[in-house]
Parts: C-alpha cells; structure tokens; sequence
C-alpha cells in the first residue's frame, strides 16, 4: 500500500469513528434523559414517555434519509472531503447542543440538525472506492467497519461513565450547572473529537477525486440537486444492486430496533421481567458489542474473505445477528451474564454483514458503471429510513405491550425484528441466482 492511500484510510477511520462516538453515545442516557424531559413537560403516561425515546433516535436518521443522497451526489460533483469537513461542523457544534437541551423539541430539532448534515459514512466508503484496487475494497471496508464497532464500543461506555458527573464523578463537577445539564459533558467531549477530527482532515485529507472546477460551477449545486433522487431511482433499476440496497435496509432496520427497546428492556424491574441495569452496565453491554466488532471488522475479516465466499459470509452474519436479538428477552434476570451471549450473535452478525455488503454494493456499482458516491449516498439514506423505521417501530410496540400478557409482551418488538431478519435471509438467498460477478479475492488475484 502506498503512503499516499495509507494516510487517507486513517482519516477516514477517525471520520466514521466520531461519527459512531456521536451516534451512539446517547444510547445509555438517552432513554433516562428522554424521560426526564418528558416529566418535566408533564407526560406521566409510561408508554407515551418510551414512545419519545424512540422519536428523539429516530429522528437523526430521519434527517440522514433526507440529507445523505444529496450530499453522496455532492460529492461525485464537488469533491469528498468537503461534504467530510461539512459533516466533521455540523458533529461539532450540535453533539453540543444537544448536551445542553432543556426541552423535548430543543433536543428533538438538535439530533434533526445534526444528522442533515452527517453523510460521512457513506462518502467516506466512496472515498475507499476511488483509492482501492479491487482486491483492497473488502478489507478497507472491514476498516471502516472496525471504525464502526470501536466507535459502537466506546461511545456508549463514555455515555455511562460520564452522564450525570455532579454525582458519578465530584469533585469540581459537583456544583448546579452539572446538576442542571447532567448528560452535558459527553457531549462535549464528543465535539471535542469532532473538532479535532475536523482539523486533522482539514489538514491532512487529500481530495480522492480529479473534479472539474467548471462543472460544478457551470451546472450549479443546486439545479443538479433536482436531479439526484432521478438518478437514483436510476441506479436502483439495477435487480442486484436494488436487491443489496433492499438487504441493507432490512438489516439496519432489525437491527436498530434495539436502540428503541434494548435499554428499556434491561433497565425494566426484574419483578417484571427485566434485568435491572443501570446506565454503566448498559454501557459496558454495548462496549462489549463494540469491541467484537472492532476485532471482527478490523482484524478478521480480510482473511476471512480470502477463505470464504462474500455472499455466504453475507448470510451467515444475517442469521447470526437475528438470532441475537430474538434471544434478548428471553434471558433470565438472575442469569443476567447470558446477555453478553446475545451479545456476540448480534456483534459477529453485524461484523460479518456490513463489509461484505458494502463490497458487493462497490463491485456491482463499478461493473455497471454508477457513480459510486450517489450509489453509496442512496444506500445510506435508505439506511437512514431503516434507523427511522425501526426505533420507532420497536417502542411503538414496546408502548402498547409492555404491560401486556400472553402472546402480547414485550417480547414482541424482539420477535418482529426477528422476523425482519429472516425476510432478509431470504432475498439474500434469492440474490445468489443474480449476482454474476467475480468477488472472490483469491480469483481477482
């Protein structure tokens, strides 16, 4: 590998890595967090106070669904890293923000803004595309999946450890302003990171793609803006690549859904059938979660491609990740350990899928010759609808079962997820018939 591409996936690592950090460590408090502001706006009803938590993660990616097609074709037209700086300031100041909401809607319109402007993930494995050679793509897919767990494993854990520091840490915090913002000083240091990440890439990250300073100019951003859906609605006329964009929408969305009931779930009493956690335990779950994946995505994944083909690897984490979050009500609270064996289901599922996914999606792409941002820009937003669709699923089932009894529990948000994942498995093994190009590395080599 030459130092030219060397230094540009370290960036692109640190890039995804924040962005992880910022979209998950609101995970431990957010559900406590949400519930505090929901009280003190007078909503005393349990189900409409769960059913908030899974607005406010919901609606994050509701903005990404919207924003990241636009700013993936943006950058087929203006270049990579400035839609990554754009993205790097928009983490920076509303990671804040959002620390320092005093309302439902102020925390509501801070996440909204935040993910408008957070199209990293799917212009970074753009950026991977146009510096990789072919036998490269999967691996450095894997690295940006690695990205994705440690950011999973870290940003939760610093959520727990640093929420509420008036009185989990003393000392100087403990005065009324942190009693005032208790979930405040993650999130600026989640600002911090982006910031600092900004700089970095400001200063080190080269532009991936040879632009024609006349043709964004002549054009103009937003005339061309009115086509971006057309195009891609175009690309996704495509039967494989619809059928993976399609496969990643359902993963996500099954997947997601335990950020909507997950924590509910442990933190809900043991009389009633949870587990009792409190927001460091969740946190070290989720930091479990994270490491698994790093250590699967960072570390395995290149020689597990060389062994293996990329659509059974495919399958196989598919299967692996529903079974994980099926199991997850079923563990007992005085056997609470067992969860850290859904855990690895969910952690090896999800480390297997994504980099053999995103690398089907890029070979494909090529092949057909699709511009690669607007491909992976359609796959994020569809994937932004998914982390829309399926928090907001998951606690809108969870607000009407939660108290109910028979087959009508909550166990029922963790068996539609699985259902989701076995309609996944499905059209995954429909799509071996179709996908007719060559992904085995061993081959290309």
């Amino acid at each position: 590998m030459s130092e030219a591409n060397r230094s540009p996936m370290f960036i692109l690592f640190l890039v995804v890595f924040i962005d992880m950090i910022g979209f998950t460590i609101v995970i431990p408090f957010l559900t406590y967090f949400v519930q505090d502001l929901a009280t003190s706006e007078g909503i005393m009803d349990i189900g409409k106070r769960d059913l908030w938590v899974g607005v406010i993660i919901s609606v994050y990616s509701f903005a990404q669904f919207i924003f990241t097609p636009i700013l993936g074709s943006l950058s087929d037209r203006l270049g990579r890293r400035p839609i990554l700086l754009f993205g790097l300031a928009m983490n920076t100041i509303f990671f804040t923000v959002f620390g320092l909401s005093g309302s439902l809607m102020m925390a509501l319109v801070a996440r909204f803004l935040a993910g408008a402007g957070n199209g990293n993930i799917a212009v970074a494995r753009a950026y991977i595309g146009d510096i990789s050679e072919p036998k490269m793509v999967a691996s450095r897919m894997g690295a940006i999946g690695a990205a994705f767990g440690l950011g999973f494993m870290i940003g939760p854990f610093i959520g727990g450890l640093l929420s509420n520091p008036a009185s989990g840490i003393g000392g100087v915090f403990d005065t009324t302003f942190w009693i005032k913002y208790p979930y405040l000083l993650p999130c600026l240091l989640s600002s911090l990171l982006s910031l600092i990440s900004l700089i970095i890439a400001l200063v080190k990250l080269p532009e991936s793609l040879d632009i024609e300073t006349d043709k964004s100019l002549d054009k103009g951003i937003f005339i061309g803006l009115s086509d971006v859906f057309k195009n891609i609605n175009r690309v996704l006329r495509f039967p494989v690549i619809s059928t993976l964009v399609l496969t990643n929408f359902l993963f996500i969305m099954g997947f997601s859904m335990i950020h909507g009931i997950f924590i509910l779930f442990t933190a809900m009493d043991p009389e009633n059938g949870g587990l009792g956690f409190d927001v460091m335990e969740n946190g070290w779950v989720f930091a479990y979660i994270g490491l698994l994946g790093v250590i699967v995505q960072g570390g395995l994944i290149g020689k597990i491609t060389k062994l293996f083909d990329l659509r059974k690897l495919m399958i196989f984490g598919t299967v692996s990740c529903g079974i994980g979050i099926a199991s997850i009500p079923y563990v007992p609270s005085h056997m609470s350990w067992l969860i850290f064996i859904s855990s690895t289901f969910i952690a090896v599922g999800n480390g297997l899928f994504s980099p053999t996914q995103s690398s089907l999606l890029t070979f494909e792409s090529s092949k057909r010759g699709c511009e690669l941002g607007m491909v992976m820009g359609a796959q994020e937003g569809y994937g932004a609808l998914a982390r829309i669709f399926g928090p907001l699923l998951a606690a809108y089932l969870w607000s009407l079962t939660v108290e109910g009894s028979g087959f009508w529990t909550y166990h029922t948000s963790f068996r539609v997820a699985g259902l989701i994942f076995i309609i996944a498995v499905i059209l995954q093994f429909r799509l071996q018939k179709n996908l007719k190009i060559s992904i085995s590395l061993t081959e290309e080599d």
